[in-house]
C-alpha cells in the first residue's frame, strides 16, 4: 500500500509541474495573443503544446488547440514569418505594436513570476533582512570586522538589496588559501575549540536539560565574544581558557580541557570584501571570512552562513515589496549566471536542458516530500518560478529565432526605415533555430549520460 500510495504521490507531483510548466508556456504566448489582438494583429492560431493536435475549435479568425505533447506552445500570426496582403497582418502593423507583441511574451513571464514569488512567500511568518542581529559562537565574520547591527550592503561589489540576494552572492564567493598565522585565524580556532567543547558535552549526554543546554549555548557565546575582541594570541586562548572554566561550573563534574592551538601556514578560507551600513556610515570590510568546513563524506570546503539576520513581520505591504524585490533579485540572478558563462564562471556541466530540469525538479520534490505534500508542491512552484523568469530573460537575448533576436530585427527596421528583406530574416533565424536544437540535444544527451554514471 505505501508503494501504491507513493507511486500515486509521483504521479500527482509530475502531473502538477507540467501543468505548472503549461502555465508558464500559457503566460508568455498569451502575452503575444492578447497584444497582438488589442494590435489589430490577426492570429491564425493559438496552441497550447506541440505535435499533434488532440482537440481544436475555432473562434472568430483563430483556432485555438490543445497538442499532444506538454512541451511548448505557440501563437501564430498572419503574416509573422512570411510576407502578406492582409491589413491587419503582423508584417504590415506599425513598427511600434509589432515592438510590443514581441516584448509581451517575456513580460508576461515575468509577470507569473511575480505571482509565484507571491505565492511562496504569503504563508511566511516574517522576512529577513539583511541587518546583522547576532552570531554563532565559532563565528568567522565575528572575527573578522562583522558586527551586530551592520546592514549589508554588497558581497564582492554584488549589490545586496535582500537575503536572497546576500544568499546568491555569498554562494559565488570561491574557497581560498589564506596565511594561517593570523590573529584572526587564530581567533577562529579558539572559538572552535571552544564550540567543540560544549558540542562534545551535547554528544554525551552530560548536559541533560533544555535549561543547562540554553545555559551552557550562552556560555560560550558570551565567551566567543572575548575571544573576537582580543588583540593577540596570548589573550585570545586566555579568553578560551576563560569560556571552558565557566562551561565546567555549569556541568560540575565533568574535565574539560582543550589543547593548545595549533598554528598552520595555510588555511582555507572562504573571504570576501562586504561593504555594509554601520550607524549610518558605509564601510568597507576587507578579508572577511566565512565559516569554512568540510564533511567526512565529502573534503571539498563548503561556506556556512555563521550569523543570523534581523527579521521584519510580514504584512501586506512588506510582502508587495519582497514579493517585487526578490523577483527582481532573481532577474539579476540570472543575467549574472548568463555573464558568468560568458566569461568563463561556468561550464558545460553547469547547463541543463529539459531533461535535467527534470530531473532537479524530481529531487526538489522528493526533498519536500520528507516533510508532506505541501513542502514538495512548494518546491516545485519554486523550480517554475525560476524558469518562467529565465525565459522571460533568455527569450530576449539578441540571438536568432529567439524573440530578442525579432526584435533586433525590428530595431534595425525602426532606424533605418526599411524592413530586414524576409529572406535573410529567415535564413538567419532558421540557422539561429539549427544551433539552439543542436545545442539542445548536446545538453539533452548530457543530462541522460549523467542519469547513468
Amino acid at each position: 500500500m505505501s508503494v501504491f500510495m507513493d507511486i500515486l504521490t509521483t504521479a500527482g507531483l509530475i502531473i502538477i509541474a507540467v501543468l505548472l510548466f503549461e502555465l508558464i508556456i500559457f503566460f508568455h504566448e498569451g502575452g503575444h495573443f492578447l497584444t497582438a489582438k488589442l494590435s489589430g494583429i490577426k492570429v491564425n492560431e493559438f496552441a497550447l503544446g506541440m505535435g499533434p493536435k488532440l482537440f481544436s475549435f475555432k473562434r472568430k479568425e483563430t483556432v485555438y488547440s490543445l497538442r499532444l505533447f506538454p512541451i511548448g506552445g505557440f501563437c501564430a500570426m498572419e503574416g509573422e514569418d512570411e510576407d502578406s496582403t492582409n491589413p491587419h497582418a503582423f508584417n504590415n502593423a506599425k513598427i511600434y505594436k509589432r515592438m510590443l507583441v514581441i516584448i509581451a511574451g517575456a513580460l508576461m513571464n515575468i509577470i507569473l513570476g511575480l505571482i509565484f514569488m507571491g505565492i511562496l512567500l504569503a504563508p511566511n511568518p516574517y522576512f529577513t533582512t539583511t541587518t546583522v542581529s547576532d552570531f554563532s559562537p565559532k563565528a568567522y565574520s565575528a572575527n573578522s570586522g562583522l558586527e551586530i547591527g551592520d546592514k549589508v550592503l554588497s558581497v564582492d561589489g554584488y549589490k545586496v538589496n535582500n537575503s536572497m540576494d546576500l544568499s546568491y552572492a555569498l554562494s559565488t564567493v570561491k574557497v581560498s588559501e589564506v596565511e594561517g598565522d593570523s590573529l584572526q585565524i587564530y581567533k577562529q580556532d579558539c572559538c572552535n575549540a571552544l564550540y567543540d567543547a560544549y558540542a562534545e558535552l551535547v554528544r554525551n549526554g552530560k548536559i541533560t536539560t533544555d535549561e543547562q543546554n540554553s545555559e551552557a549555548f550562552n556560555s560560550i557565546a558570551e565567551s566567543a565574544y572575548v575571544i573576537n575582541d582580543a588583540t593577540d594570541n596570548k589573550s585570545a586562548y586566555k579568553a578560551l581558557q576563560l569560556g571552558v572554566e565557566d562551561l565546567s561550573r555549569i556541568v560540575p563534574n565533568e574535565s574539560i580541557t582543550v589543547s593548545a592551538i595549533e598554528v598552520k601556514e595555510t588555511r582555507q578560507r572562504f573571504r570576501t570584501t562586504l561593504e555594509v551600513e554601520r550607524n549610518g556610515e558605509k564601510l568597507t570590510l576587507e578579508n572577511v571570512d566565512f565559516f569554512t568546513y568540510t564533511t567526512a563524506e565529502d573534503s571539498t570546503p563548503k561556506l556556512a552562513v555563521d550569523f543570523y539576520l534581523e527579521a521584519k513581520d510580514n504584512n501586506f505591504i512588506n510582502l508587495c515589496a519582497e514579493t517585487g524585490s526578490q523577483t527582481v533579485s532573481v532577474v539579476r540572478m540570472v543575467y549574472d549566471s548568463l555573464f558568468g558563462l560568458i566569461k568563463g564562471g561556468y561550464g558545460f556541466n553547469d547547463l541543463s536542458g529539459p531533461v535535467g530540469i527534470a530531473t532537479v525538479t524530481v529531487e526538489m520534490a522528493q526533498e519536500g516530500l520528507k516533510s508532506g505534500f505541501g513542502d514538495a508542491v512548494k518546491n516545485i512552484l519554486y523550480i517554475m518560478m525560476i524558469i518562467t523568469v529565465n525565459l522571460g530573460i533568455v527569450n530576449m537575448l539578441p540571438f536568432p529565432a529567439l524573440d530578442g533576436g525579432r526584435f533586433v530585427f525590428l530595431l534595425i527596421e525602426a532606424i533605418f526605415r526599411k524592413p530586414v528583406p524576409r529572406k535573410f530574416e529567415a535564413i538567419v533565424n532558421a540557422i539561429g533555430l539549427g544551433l539552439l536544437l543542436l545545442l539542445i540535444a548536446v545538453i539533452t544527451f548530457k543530462d541522460v549520460f549523467k542519469l547513468f554514471v
